[in-house]
């Protein structure tokens, strides 16, 4: 089988002198890596809970140089005799939300581009948008988005939300994204050519994403390189393979988190 390169084997971040601060309440940071910025409102275990300023709560890792303080990478570390949190956390990060039931839908909508698209966010986010009544619609790709965002009529209390894979400059996808003009409608994308590939290598058992020839489709390319007979079945293993967030590429992360955010902001 071809040996694909470690692309996990460099380092995360630059090895210099990061500065190490007591992970004070209300102490305002911004995630390094998902670029959620928040103020320090409690502990879980070795991570920390930032709440932003909609009121959304999310935990992140106590990890080396995690964190930006006034656009400065830091290592946040919790202070001395910080209180016992107790929380539970759902796959997304987010604090789960005790006792409370779904909430009825609203008529805004995420559409993402395929049924396995789909699937990964409601594996990831699906307690968030249970919470917040954000219904996850898969579309057959996005040849005819304008004219289905136009069906749709997006509107201030109808927000629309698009994931788009392969959203890089001057490809198909983006001279279709920019035919998309309306205030209440906003595109995020991730750089991948499928959605598998933003799964982490190292969370499905590779080492990289095989590279595929060009002509040749991506998923049947990548299960012959892997020695997987059917796309259905090596689908099967990367969705058993992802439990949180932290399976998951940063650009995926904070393109659904923005979409969320989008959708469920009130109207102004």
């Amino acid at each position: 089988m071809t040996r694909y390169d470690d692309v996990l084997s460099g380092p995360r971040r630059p090895r210099r002198e990061i500065p190490v601060h007591a992970a004070e309440p209300g102490m305002v940071v911004e995630d390094a890596d998902s670029g959620f910025c928040g103020a320090v409102v409690g502990f879980e275990g070795g991570a920390v809970v930032l709440e932003d300023r909609h009121g959304k709560r999310r935990i992140f890792p106590l990890e080396p140089a995690a964190f930006l303080l006034d656009g400065v990478p830091v290592t946040l570390t919790r202070p001395v005799a910080a209180p016992q949190g107790g929380l539970r956390l759902t796959a997304s990060g987010s604090i789960a939300v005790a006792d409370r039931r779904a909430r009825v839908a609203r008529a805004g909508r995420i559409w993402v581009e395929g049924l396995h698209d789909a699937a990964l966010v409601e594996r990831v986010w699906g307690d968030d948008l249970r919470v917040e009544g954000v219904v996850v619609e898969p579309l057959d790709g996005i040849d005819d988005l304008p004219a289905r965002v136009a069906e749709f009529g997006p509107g201030a209390d109808a927000r629309l939300g698009v994931l788009v894979d392969h959203l890089t400059p001057d490809t198909k996808e983006s001279r279709i994204v920019a035919r998309v003009t309306s205030p209440h409608v906003l595109v995020t994308g991730h750089p991948y050519v499928d959605i598998w590939q933003a799964v982490k290598p190292a969370s499905v058992g590779i080492r990289a994403w095989p590279v595929v020839p060009r002509g040749t489709p991506w998923k049947e390319g990548v299960c012959a390189a892997l020695g997987v007979p059917d796309p259905r079945e090596m689908w099967r293993l990367i969705l058993s393979r992802v439990d949180s967030y932290r399976d998951l590429e940063t650009p995926l992360i904070g393109a659904v988190e923005r979409l969320i955010d989008f959708v469920v902001e009130p109207a102004p």
